[in-house]
This record gives C-alpha cells, structure tokens and sequence, in this order.
C-alpha cells in the first residue's frame, strides 16, 4: 500500500480548526433545546440561528391570531414555543427512502422530504421546516408527531466510525484521490479541528461526533458532485454503492447529536 492508500485510511489531519456550516435545521435543533434548558439565552439562541442571514419568521404559528399565511419573527415564535409546552427540539433529516427523524403526519413529512431537514418541537405537537427567502429564512410549522429516541451518541458514535473506516477502504480501492481529489484531501483533514456554532453546553463527546459527522456528510457530498466524472452506468453505481452507507451513518450521527432525549 501506498503512502497515499495509508493516509486516506487513517484520515490523519493537523493545523488550526476550520469553520463549518451546520444544517438550518440542526443550528435550530441545538439551540433551541439548549434554550428551552436554560443553558443559553433567548438572545443568543436567536442569533446562532440566524446567523448571517437578514432575518428568520416563523409562518403559520398554531394560536396566531392573523389569517393563514402570518410569519412571526423567530425570537417571538421560540417564546410562544415555550410557552405551548415546548420541552426540546429533534431534528429530521430525511433522504427518499429513508425518513430520518420523522413520525408524521404525512403533510409534515413531504415538506420535510423536499428541504431535506425539519425540527420536531417535543411537546407541542407542531415541527418547523426552513424554506430560503431571499437573504433569510422562512419556518413553515406544521402539526408533527415526535419520533421514537435514537440509540444515543455512543451508538452513533461507533457506527459512524466503522463505515467511515469501510467507506474509506472502498474510496482507495476506487482511487479516489484521481477521479475526486477534494474528496481525499477531505479524508486526510478529519482530524483537524472543526469550529461549528454550537453551544458551549454541549458534551465534548457530542461536539466531536458532530464535527466527525459533518465532515462524513461533506464527502459524501463532493464524491456525489457529476459522480466524480464517471464515465460510465456501472461508474456511477458502484460509487453511489460505496458512498450510501457513509451518508446514512453521517446523518443518523447528526440526528442523535440533535437528539433532546440522549446524553448531550
């Protein structure tokens, strides 16, 4: 084996922590739980989430006293949240075929199904799917049953690591570092630290699948781009092969690091 085939299997990686955008979903899932448990302000949950964007509204917020179709900002919709009984927030990220993180109804999972992310606000029988307006975001909140816990960080934890050991293995064999070169140095680079906006509450343990996720989810996401020039049918399948395991654990790894109910 060559030392190239070596370090794409160690994914060894060193230097200054690198900066990662998160889900709008998974920002919204993390802060809000940490809100609703005291663990960070109104103030700072409302602007993790937004972030650099112009602005976040919430539309059609169950005891609105507007037609259908009023949006409310969202550091007055967390609030009436809150208020509604709202106890913690899972996060979906449902791909077809696998309806990651959804219990229903189906109008809230087809929404869901076409951002690709939602929020299930625990205790208040509503979830919360982001739509891209122009520089911000609309949540569309729509009546959804809270899915059953995940098996917990640790789970995901090792689950994640072995495809990922796997998937590399598959991605040499494939040689990768030819026909995708960003995926390799991606590999080489998981490692290295990460710097996402989470809140400082969250387990070390948490932050670090986290990251581990992300990266896992970002070369699935490079390898996928014009199926790293495959020439042919069989190219493109037995990439699409290699590459599906690590793309179901990655997600499932974020949904348990979202997971109101396991160890944060």
């Amino acid at each position: 084996m060559d030392d190239d085939a070596r370090a794409l299997r160690r994914g060894v990686g060193a230097g200054a922590p690198v900066s990662e955008e998160l889900d709008d979903a998974t920002v919204l899932a993390l802060w809000l739980t940490a809100w609703l448990r005291g663990e960070v302000s109104l103030d700072d949950a409302r602007d993790a989430v937004v972030g650099g964007d112009a602005a976040h509204d919430v539309l059609d917020l169950p005891g609105d006293p507007g037609d259908a179709g009023t949006s409310t900002p969202l550091i007055l919709a967390l609030g009436r949240l809150r208020a509604a009984g709202a106890t913690g927030a899972s996060l979906a990220l449902p791909e077809p075929g696998d309806p990651l993180g959804l219990a229903g109804p189906p109008a809230f999972n087809a929404e869901a199904f076409e951002a690709e992310q939602a929020v299930v606000v625990r205790g208040t029988g509503v979830g919360l799917v982001p739509v891209r307006a122009g520089a911000g975001v609309v949540w569309r909140c729509l009546p959804a049953t809270p899915p059953p816990p995940t098996h917990g960080v640790a789970d995901a934890e090792r689950v994640l690591r072995r495809t990922l050991t796997t998937t590399a293995d598959a991605l040499v064999d494939l040689d990768v570092a030819r026909w995708r070169p960003e995926v390799a140095d991606e590999i080489m680079d998981l490692r290295r630290p990460l710097a996402m906006p989470v809140p400082a509450s969250l387990s070390g343990r948490t932050q670090a699948l986290l990251a581990l996720a992300t990266r896992c989810r970002r070369i699935v996401a490079l390898a996928r781009e014009d199926d790293g020039n495959a020439v042919t049918a069989r190219e493109i399948a037995v990439r699409r092969e290699a590459l599906q395991p690590l793309d179901g654990a990655a997600r499932r790894a974020v949904v348990a690091a979202c997971d109101p109910d396991a160890e944060r």
